[in-house]
């Protein structure tokens, strides 16, 4: 089970709403081994979601030996709590990357992400796995009449690009547009079931999966081979994938380059799902919509929104409620059987970062996929393993994870480190002083938390459902700013850089790769 099924579920009391994705729950669970006394391979890829089997997949097939190792259960992190859009349709994007990073660039990224689709149509056929696949148009849409000739100009752009699109004026679904692009010949599919497939043929070529193996830290190969450190023995390879999310090791500062958002998902059961596409509607505030196929639901309709930067944005169950409340009035809900949530990293320039990790031989880094990771994260773990095994790949350029950010990413780079620069000073200035007393926390009902001073420690304070407290400190042991309580995931949530713990300080989600110490309560 991975620590996202472990979460405090806001809604236990409601009839529906499993707190997991339906890709967790209408799929097997896994067993690999933890790695014990050590290995040596060709190639170590740290990180068991959508980039790491593709990159591990690949280098088994080109014949090197290939150990992955993944600190919880393999499709448990974000690859399994996204929404699984198939699509070269990345909101509107295209006439951006033409006029800021040039035409060339723009169409080794329209590419990449067209030639993944192929990527994993011709894959799941290969592997005869019934994952769900299927073509069909993507939309991105507005509400928004002043942004017509924008959507018109990037419709002409992805086309200039190779990519099939073209303005429309109405979509198949109940929320009509002033105006939107149709991608053709996108698709969909059920991301757990797919990767679960290509793990096993992995493991069938060679390879080794290691589960709940948790990666401290990794030592590149400028003297001898790169050495990956877990809490289950040591990994030494030629070279090293970080396919971890956000790198566990970061000489190139991503933590400034990036920044982290939360975005939630509900599965409805409608009586009018909207299959004939899969939909985006930009702006404030976003809506995702598609649906996907179970045994025992039938057909669900996917709604996701309610974007924020992670740890700040007020309470996460109202968010929740909201996504719901979107459903409602978009379609005819008669039962809500998940909900989840999800977590991204945005690059200041909406390309990830893939390549040789910067300042570090022979380790490899794959991260920024901004929401956007079935299409970009296969095309990332294909260009991973072309560059590990010397070859040369035309999508680099765009991916390049050393590249300067243009003019608006120089802006949105200044803006992300300014508030993550005023968070850590507010958040220090104001919760020693502000925190609540002894009283208080014998208020705290279960699913609660709350940061109390105890001298000069901030301490994190939740009551668990058995109604037991438990004390961590309240301090990211990432870079040391204060942990927000998550209310509608029984979490501590980082509002600077986005790492995320249970309520007994276990990580979650990085850049933190450490717990957070527990206290006596």
């Amino acid at each position: 089970m991975s620590p996202t099924d472990e979460f405090h579920d806001p809604n236990a009391s409601r009839p529906d709403g499993t707190r997991t994705s339906v890709w967790t729950g209408t799929s097997p669970a896994t067993d690999y081994d933890p790695l014990s006394d050590g290995d040596h391979v060709d190639v170590a890829v740290v990180g068991g979601g959508i980039v790491g089997l593709t990159a591990a997949a690949e280098l088994v097939a080109a014949g090197r030996s290939v150990a992955l190792v993944e600190r919880d259960r393999i499709v448990s992190g974000a690859t399994g709590n996204t929404t699984a859009k198939v699509t070269s349709q990345h909101g509107v994007i295209y006439r951006h990357l033409m006029e800021l990073a040039g035409a060339t660039v723009a169409r080794a990224y329209a590419e990449a992400n067209e030639a993944a689709i192929d990527y994993v149509e011709s894959t799941a056929d290969d592997l005869d796995v019934d994952c769900g696949f299927r073509r069909l148009p993507a939309y991105v849409y507005t509400h928004d009449p002043d942004e017509r000739r924008r959507y018109r100009a990037e419709a002409d752009a992805a086309r200039h690009l190779g990519i099939p699109a073209r303005a429309v004026d109405s979509i198949p679904l109940p929320d009509q547009p002033a105006a939107a692009v149709r991608f053709d010949d996108q698709a969909e599919f059920h991301p757990r079931k797919y990767l679960l497939a290509l793990a096993e043929s992995v493991v069938e070529d060679g390879g080794r999966i290691y589960e709940e193996t948790r990666a401290v830290d990794v030592e590149d190969g400028s003297d001898g081979p790169c050495r990956v450190d877990t809490d289950r023995g040591e990994l030494a390879a030629d070279a090293v994938v970080l396919a971890t999310h956000f790198p566990m090791v970061d000489p190139a500062f991503y933590f400034a380059r990036l920044h982290p958002k939360k975005s939630y998902v509900v599965a409805v059961d409608a009586a009018d799902p909207p299959d004939e596409g899969v939909f985006y509607r930009a702006g404030e505030p976003y809506l995702s919509v598609r649906t996907c196929e179970t045994d025992e639901h039938g057909t669900l309709t996917l709604v996701g929104g309610q974007n924020h930067k992670t740890g700040q944005g007020g309470s996460v169950a109202e968010r929740f409620d909201r996504v719901e409340a979107s459903a409602h009035e978009h379609f005819d809900v008669s039962a809500v059987p998940y909900r989840w949530s999800t977590q991204d990293f945005v690059s200041v320039d909406r390309r990830p970062y893939v390549g040789e990790l910067e300042r570090r031989e022979d380790l490899y880094v794959a991260t920024g996929f901004g929401g956007w990771g079935m299409t970009n994260g296969t095309a990332a773990g294909r260009l991973i393993a072309d560059l590990v095994r010397g070859r040369s790949n035309d999508w680099a350029q765009s991916f390049d994870p050393a590249r300067v950010p243009d003019g608006e990413g120089t802006g949105t780079l200044l803006r992300e480190n300014l508030n993550v620069g005023r968070q850590y000073v507010e958040d220090w200035a104001r919760k020693p002083f502000s925190s609540p007393g002894n009283q208080t926390l014998r208020n705290l009902s279960p699913g609660e938390g709350t940061v109390v001073r105890r001298g000069t420690d901030l301490i994190g304070v939740s009551r668990g459902e058995d109604g037991d407290l438990q004390a961590v400190s309240a301090v990211c042991p990432h870079m040391g700013c204060v942990v927000s309580w998550n209310d509608g995931e029984g979490t501590w949530d980082c509002p600077c850089h986005g790492s995320r713990f249970e309520a007994d300080g276990h990580v979650i989600d990085g850049p933190a790769v450490d717990d957070l110490p527990t206290k006596d309560d």
